[in-house]
């Protein structure tokens, strides 16, 4: 097993990504970061030799429908329905305090 992850590089880790953090903080953080690496470690010493490479656990298939063409709503039925319609087209309220 490698070397324990001490607390003066998570210090430094810290540092170098600019994050400010209290002695307690840097006690709990090294003792969780060691942990994951930890765990890292022992991932990376299975033997995977004989398993195949995938992307997802599951099998995964396409579950979007075909696409079908069908006949377009009625511009003009639409616009009707519409609380206010100008060349066309829905009109909405201007934003982000635009002038008229």
């Amino acid at each position: 097993m490698a070397k324990r992850l001490t607390r003066e590089e998570v210090a430094h880790v810290a540092l170098l990504a600019r994050l400010e953090v209290t002695d307690d903080e840097l006690d709990m953080f090294t003792g969780q970061l060691a942990d994951i690496l930890e765990h890292a470690n022992d991932v990376e010493a299975l033997d995977v030799s004989g398993v195949e490479a995938m992307a997802h656990p599951m099998q995964l298939r396409n579950v979007f429908r075909t696409d079908v063409i069908v006949p377009a709503l009625d511009r003009d039925e639409v616009l009707s329905q519409a609380p206010s319609a100008e060349d066309r087209r829905f009109r909405v309220p201007r934003i982000l305090g635009e002038a008229p």
